[in-house]
């Protein structure tokens, strides 16, 4: 059997890898894993690894955070173009680790993700089960096209504002502190979009919004259940479409995304699509996985690819 790549983003979690690295790498060794060890350096070069990495292993592992997890996706997926295969790892030492929530599929909202120690058993073990991606193809403000895949989810509006913000915390605030810092500046400058949407084929309306998210699961940003039923392995994706909203009334929806229990609230719609095309006469900042992959963007067609990762699970 081929051995497994592990990308380690000594970054992710603001410094939170660099620390339990080493004691997650003993792990792997202790549990019979072959494996070879790479490290980033800079910014998508976890993505270039693993693309890489994808015609000489078995799997590629990513050690981090959510953003680890969205370069190594990119490159697998764009490797799998090419006529190569390799299965999606996580060992999640980053602030929010959505995506590891997802492996075994958690199915209670308010949990917390596996540690380290049950992702080098589940790498160990060595079995594998069919994902959905999503992905982006955006239209810059200058006309380029773009293209980019999701792992967890992508949105824009309120919650593209605060991963940029939270990106911009100063570094002694970590996790959960890091996320609610980035939620209060957000309160300040956050847009408020006007979008023509297209649901698969249905069609096309326009509307206020405060948030459009489309999620393969169900968590982003830590602790927020924006899609509470989203499923990873169902064929689809879950869209969660807040309406234009105020600052108080953004203030006590945001307890109740915690809980999941937004869905019924009269000014949030949500929906499940293989397909979804947002426009915006005004650019729009947009992110995936917590991650903000392009300069703003005008249009952004979002699909499912059913069964597009193959992940140790």
């Amino acid at each position: 059997m081929k051995p497994v790549l592990v990308i380690v983003n000594p970054a992710a979690g603001r410094g939170r890898a660099r620390r339990l690295w080493p004691a997650a790498e003993r792990a792997l060794r202790a549990a019979g894993v072959d494996f070879d060890v790479a490290r980033t350096r800079a910014p998508h070069e976890a993505a270039a690894l693993a693309e890489r990495g994808a015609r000489d292993y078995a799997a590629v592992i990513a050690a981090g955070g959510d953003g680890t997890v969205h370069e190594v996706v990119n490159g697998l997926l764009r490797a799998t173009q090419e006529d190569a295969a390799a299965a999606l790892g996580v060992i999640p030492l980053g602030s929010g680790d959505d995506f590891a929530k997802l492996i075994p599929p958690q199915l209670h909202r308010g949990g917390r993700p596996p540690d380290w120690r049950t992702a080098v058993a589940t790498i160990a073990r060595g079995t594998t089960r069919r994902f959905d991606a999503g992905q982006i193809e955006a239209q810059a403000v200058d006309g380029t096209t773009l293209r980019r895949y999701f792992a967890n989810g992508m949105d824009v509006g309120f919650g593209a504002q605060g991963a940029a913000n939270a990106a911009a915390m100063p570094g002694w605030l970590k996790g959960r502190a890091a996320y609610f810092g980035a939620l209060a500046k957000t309160l300040i400058d956050y847009p408020r979009l006007r979008l023509m949407l297209r649901f698969d084929d249905a069609p096309a309306e326009v509307c206020e919004a405060t948030i459009a998210a489309v999620m393969n699961g169900p968590c982003f940003g830590s602790s927020f259940w924006v899609c509470p039923d989203a499923r990873p392995d169902d064929g689809l994706l879950d869209v969660m479409l807040a309406e234009a909203l105020g600052r108080v009334a953004i203030l006590r929806l945001v307890p109740r995304v915690m809980r999941g229990s937004h869905t019924t609230h009269p000014r949030v719609r949500m929906r499940r699509v293989r397909r979804m095309v947002l426009e915006s006469e005004m650019p729009m900042a947009l992110e995936a996985d917590g991650e903000l992959p392009f300069p703003p963007v005008r249009r952004a067609a979002v699909s499912v690819l059913p069964g597009a990762l193959s992940v140790l699970a």
